[in-house]
């Protein structure tokens, strides 16, 4: 995670920082999401970013634990939305495909399409934090507080 921060603070995208620190794109997308970066990458990386070695290799399995949490959660935040709309995407395309092929013809069809639009209504919701009180970090932390027999 430590590799994406860096990467959105400089405002680059994936590949043009695949291109700067001579790294596959997939490498870069492996690296955001957690993977421990061999000795080279790490080479590649501090020289881009013009950091020391051991910002990328702290020891840790999680490199994630360099990031504060506020960080942390606004990443996860973002990637929430950007599924969010990539479902949308695949609803429309799939929905338009269908209908130009003349399949709202077909008895009961219609019923699949509102369910998959409730679910995607639901995912926005969810995403977009409607349901704040029920978010995995507040609703876990919660959960073991109560689990322990502690109050918040």
């Amino acid at each position: 995670m430590i590799v994406k921060k860096l990467r959105l603070q400089r405002g680059w995208s994936q590949e043009h920082l695949a291109e700067l620190a001579n790294l596959s794109v997939r490498t870069i997308q492996r690296l955001e999401r957690g993977h421990k970066p061999g000795l080279e990458t790490i080479k590649s990386l501090a020289a881009v970013f013009e950091v020391d070695l051991t910002t990328f290799d702290s020891g840790d399995k999680d490199m994630s634990a360099q990031l504060k949490a506020d960080e942390i959660l606004a990443m996860q935040y973002v990637k929430g939305v950007v599924e969010f709309y990539s479902h949308v995407f695949m609803y429309v395309v799939f929905t338009s495909v269908f209908l130009l092929n003349g399949g709202w013809h077909i008895a009961g069809i219609h019923w699949p399409f509102l369910g998959w639009g409730l679910g995607l209504t639901m995912h926005g919701l969810w995403s977009h934090n409607a349901f704040s009180w029920m978010t995995p970090p507040k609703w876990e932390r919660r959960m073991v507080e109560k689990r322990l027999g502690r109050a918040l």
